[in-house]
């Protein structure tokens, strides 16, 4: 069963959806949800959205690096795929929650921009909410989280910097 909440206006957008048109002032907004739907606040929702992408990092660790491990997939018209890409497993995995979409919807858009990589940018994007999870755990607000992470980008970038070499492309030697 499906729990309408508030009040709308249903419009025909002539393809046969309808659609809202924003709830009547004063009142809140309209929200369409399953009878088995939880909503979660603050620290417990931070922990779950970390939760998810911890899930979907770990789908796919095992498909990284010299010593990479075959994933076996049903798909939903019965048959199996069997590989150890990344993106091709993501794409494979149906999920609900948020922030799984979310961090699935990165591997795609890395692998639109760049063709490479998807496996990687899960993985790192994983570890990166797993390693700010004590920090949410201990009522570090996340801006604070964020800004260190931003300080940290700035330390990585002027390291290379320093550590860059000018190359001659016209020197043969």
């Amino acid at each position: 069963p499906i729990i309408i909440i508030g009040i709308g206006i249903g419009i025909d957008d002539n393809n046969g959806t309808m659609a809202t048109a924003g709830p009547p002032p004063g009142m809140g907004p309209i929200m369409v949800l399953n009878s088995k739907t939880q909503r979660t606040h603050g620290r417990q929702a931070q922990l779950g959205n970390i939760s998810a992408a911890r899930a979907v990092a770990d789908i796919i660790r095992s498909t990284l690096g010299p010593r990479s491990m075959l994933k076996m997939l049903l798909d939903p018209m019965g048959g199996i795929v069997i590989t150890n890409d990344g993106n091709c497993i993501l794409r494979e995995v149906d999920v609900s929650h948020p922030t799984a979409k979310s961090m699935i919807e990165l591997s795609r858009a890395q692998d639109e921009e760049v063709g490479d990589g998807t496996t990687s940018v899960i993985i790192l994007a994983g570890e990166m909410l797993i390693n700010a999870e004590p920090f949410v755990r201990t009522n570090v607000h996340p801006t604070v989280i964020v800004r260190g992470y931003n300080y940290a980008l700035q330390e990585a970038l002027s390291i290379c910097e320093k550590l860059a070499l000018t190359v001659d492309v016209q020197d043969t030697d």
